[in-house]
C-alpha cells in the first residue's frame, strides 16, 4: 500500500464515508468454529538414543574442531596488527579489535557446542531414568488396581459402632 492511498484511507475513515477495518478478530457467529486439533493426530515425539548419541558426538567433534581449525588466524592477526599499530597504522588497532572478537565469538560458539554435547548426554541419562521410573509406577498401580477390582461377596452388615440410621445420637434404645 503506497503512502498516498494510506493517508487517503485514513481520511476517509476519519470522515465516517469508508466502512471500517477490523484486525485480528472474526465478525461473532461469522463462520465455523473448528475445534482445536487433537495432538494424537501429529503422532509423538520420538527420539532414540542413537539419535542423541550422534547430535552429542557432532557437537563435540564440532567442538575441537573449532578450536583446532577456528583459531588458526588468530595469533597471525594479532602479530600483523602489532606490527601495524608499532609501525604507525590505525589499522592495527582494528585488525586486534577484529582478532579480539573473532576470538570471543569463536569461545561462544564453542561454549554453546559444548552445552549440547553435555545436554545430549545428560539428556540420555534422564529419560532412561524416567522411562523406567513411569514403568516402574505404572506396573505398581496395576497391580493395586487389580486387588480394587475384584469383590469376594456381598457388603457385610452396617457397624453398630455408628448406631441406627434412625437415632439422631447414634445411640440404641
Amino acid at each position: 500500500m503506497a503512502w498516498d492511498e494510506w493517508e487517503q484511507l485514513k481520511a476517509e475513515a476519519a470522515a465516517g464515508g469508508a466502512p471500517h477495518m477490523q484486525l485480528n478478530q472474526l465478525d461473532p457467529g461469522s463462520g465455523p468454529v473448528r475445534p482445536a486439533p487433537d495432538p494424537a493426530q501429529y503422532g509423538d515425539l520420538r527420539a532414540n538414543q542413537g539419535d542423541l548419541a550422534k547430535i552429542g558426538t557432532n557437537a563435540f567433534k564440532l567442538y575441537n574442531d573449532l578450536w583446532d581449525r577456528g583459531r588458526r588466524a588468530v595469533p597471525t592477526s594479532e602479530r600483523a596488527a602489532d606490527t601495524l599499530s608499532k609501525s604507525g597504522f590505525a589499522l592495527g588497532g582494528a585488525l586486534q579489535h577484529l582478532a579480539l572478537r573473532w576470538d570471543e565469538q569463536l569461545g561462544s560458539l564453542r561454549d554453546a557446542c559444548a552445552h549440547i554435547s553435555n545436554h545430549m548426554t545428560v539428556t540420555k541419562k534422564l529419560h532412561a531414568g524416567d522411562d523406567h521410573y513411569i514403568r516402574r509406577q505404572m506396573s505398581s498401580i496395576d497391580l493395586l488396581d487389580a486387588g480394587f477390582d475384584e469383590r469376594v461377596g456381598e457388603p457385610g452388615p452396617p457397624n453398630s459402632v455408628y448406631g441406627e440410621k434412625d437415632d439422631p445420637k447414634g445411640k440404641k434404645d
